[in-house]
């Protein structure tokens, strides 16, 4: 399965990506506001050079099965930057997907940040100082959270084939070390 495949060959970007944000600092309830704001604009600029990108390279037939316009993230986060008076940017990064299967790696990073942002979401708002933060992008689901997460790796695990494994591998690396790099 795909996803397996994924998890297991993008865990080191993972890592790296827990370590950049600061992730341990959650639990403690040592993140500060300046932390949460450095995460936002981080995914704000992933979401604002990927996420056209990725769209427009779906196919109908995964528009369709992965309800695509139930995925739009970058208006929500927009509302997140506008909350912590964080500036709006312009794509300036050339982030291209070869194919329909990079796209979906691609995907894989984002819906993924979605599964761990609902619990950075809960978490933050139990601590002091977060308050005021509406978590428009990390709450994206809501309750939905999960059964989101599971929907997407049942398309991605019935619909790509072996010998596409390492294109859809290509793509996460790509947006990961986008992500990594990106300030």
């Amino acid at each position: 399965m795909v996803s397996e495949y994924l998890k297991q060959n993008t865990a080191e970007f993972h890592d790296a990506a827990e370590k950049l944000f600061s992730s341990d600092k959650i639990f403690s309830k040592t993140f500060t506001l300046e932390d949460y704001k450095k995460i936002i604009n981080t995914n704000y600029l992933m979401l604002l050079n990927s996420e056209d990108k990725i769209f427009s390279s779906l196919s109908d037939k995964f528009s369709e099965k992965l309800h695509l316009d139930k995925r739009v993230k970058l208006p929500l986060i927009e509302k997140d930057l506008l909350s912590l008076a964080l500036d709006n940017q312009t794509a300036s990064h050339d982030l291209e997907f070869a194919n329909e299967h990079e796209a979906l790696g691609a995907m894989y990073v984002i819906e993924g940040s979605t599964l761990g942002g609902n619990v950075i979401a809960k978490q933050l708002s139990k601590t002091e100082g977060f308050d005021e933060v509406t978590f428009n992008f990390f709450g994206c689901y809501q309750e939905n959270t999960g059964p989101m997460w599971k929907s997407f790796k049942e398309v991605l695990d019935t619909e790509v084939t072996e010998e596409n494994y390492n294109e859809v591998l290509s793509g996460a690396k790509k947006l990961y070390t986008f992500l990594l790099n990106v300030n």
